[in-house]
């Protein structure tokens, strides 16, 4: 800086800064834009020749390390180069993949037993740009194959597995391989696995998304989401949509992310055997009809499960013999775990889908899926267990 300058500019301007070491922990980079050496140097970042920030809706050097970070962790052992896009929310994250991917007239083959909010986009969103989904039942492979055999405007299959919230499994593997032989993309919805437990890249998948919300960040204080492909000719087109719709992450919140997923490993563990715990013993209660965890014999993709997944999470939901009012009652009853409506916090989350995440799911739609009146959510914290069954049991 000019020694010779005014009192009022010396206050606007940016002082000289006291950077010696380099920082231990990943810094907030809490601005918009990015300064040039020169002119020649923009142009050169603005043209692709030269590598390089400008502007933080079209890269930040906090939210780019997260992202690399994670796309690295969901593609670990595997030899594939990876690429990730923070997005504002787990939402941001689907509906930017669909925009970059799809275009008027394409198809999207899905599963009936989706995330409500997704199911919701699907059908009020997409529809409206002429991407039309197709509802069906993901598990059953003949009718994946007819469907797509007689409909070539499909284009993309989306899946979540296991589904929120009867956990129901879906192949990854069978349906990678099936898609590729017919020259169709696949994504994913990972979040109730995070890479911890479940890799879809190492099993053929295309695209996997996650709601960064939950068990990565973990600790219910950001909102984001994230887009890992490896298909290097769709890098370009998702950046491209992601910067012109304005559907990025913030450096606060992915900052926060990446303190979360310090601990990732070591929340998953405990995530997942508090979890088993109390499957097992929400099973031998009398008030429970249902239970749906992987980690249990008796859930009906229990071997599935196992084949694909390195562990079982920490999600499951059970049926109360009583439906709708012994559910509300239940609930109600609770002192120790929390009602909110999302999951993958560190403490324990309890939601009632027909009144919350499947309101606005068609009910034969949601009933046909096992999501009745009376099952309840539980995403199971890493507390003491014994304080977690302690208020279930009391209010059951």
């Amino acid at each position: 800086m000019k020694e010779q300058i005014s009192f009022d500019s010396l206050c606007v301007k940016e002082y000289q800064r006291n950077e010696s070491t380099k920082p231990h922990q990943l810094p907030i980079y809490a601005t918009s834009s990015f300064e040039f050496e020169s002119l020649d140097q923009g142009i050169d970042i603005f043209t692709g020749k030269e590598s390089g920030h400008s502007y933080s809706r079209y890269g930040n050097p906090t939210v780019d390390t997260v992202a690399n970070k994670l796309a690295k962790m969901e593609s670990f052992g595997t030899e594939l180069e990876a690429y990730g896009f923070l997005t504002s929310s787990g939402m941001s994250a689907i509906s930017t993949l669909m925009l970059s991917t799809l275009r008027q007239g394409d198809k999207v083959l899905t599963q009936s037993n989706l995330y409500g909010g997704t199911t919701e986009l699907f059908n009020k969103v997409l529809t409206q740009l002429g991407i039309e989904p197709v509802f069906i039942n993901m598990k059953d492979h003949d009718t994946i194959q007819q469907n797509i055999e007689k409909d070539p405007t499909i284009k993309m299959i989306y899946i979540e597995t296991p589904a929120n919230p009867t956990m129901a499994c879906i192949n990854i593997k069978w349906l990678a391989n099936y898609a590729k032989s017919k020259n169709i993309l696949t994504a994913i919805d990972n979040t109730f696995c995070t890479p911890i437990i479940q890799q879809p890249l190492s099993l053929g998948i295309d695209f996997v998304v996650h709601s960064t919300t939950k068990y990565i960040n973990g600790h219910g204080n950001s909102i984001a989401g994230i887009i890992i492909g490896h298909k290097a000719d769709y890098r370009k087109k998702i950046w491209n949509t992601l910067k012109l719709i304005g559907s990025t992450c913030n450096p606060w919140d992915a900052w926060l992310i990446n303190n979360g997923v310090k601990t990732l490993a070591l929340r998953m563990e405990r995530h997942s055997s508090n979890a088993q715990s109390l499957a097992e013993k929400l099973e031998a209660h009398p008030n429970v009809g249902i239970v749906n965890y992987n980690g249990l014999t008796s859930h009906p993709d229990h071997e599935l499960a196992k084949s694909q997944m390195k562990g079982f999470g920490g999600m499951l939901s059970f049926e109360i013999n009583a439906g709708m009012e012994g559910a509300l009652q239940l609930m109600n009853n609770l002192k120790f775990c929390s009602l909110a409506p999302t999951l993958g916090d560190v403490d324990t989350l309890v939601l009632h889908p027909a009144s919350s995440s499947h309101l606005n799911v068609n009910k034969e739609i949601r009933e046909a899926n096992g999501i009745g009146d009376g099952l309840i959510r539980v995403s199971v914290g890493i507390e003491s267990i014994e304080d977690i069954w302690s208020d279930i049991n009391q209010s059951l």
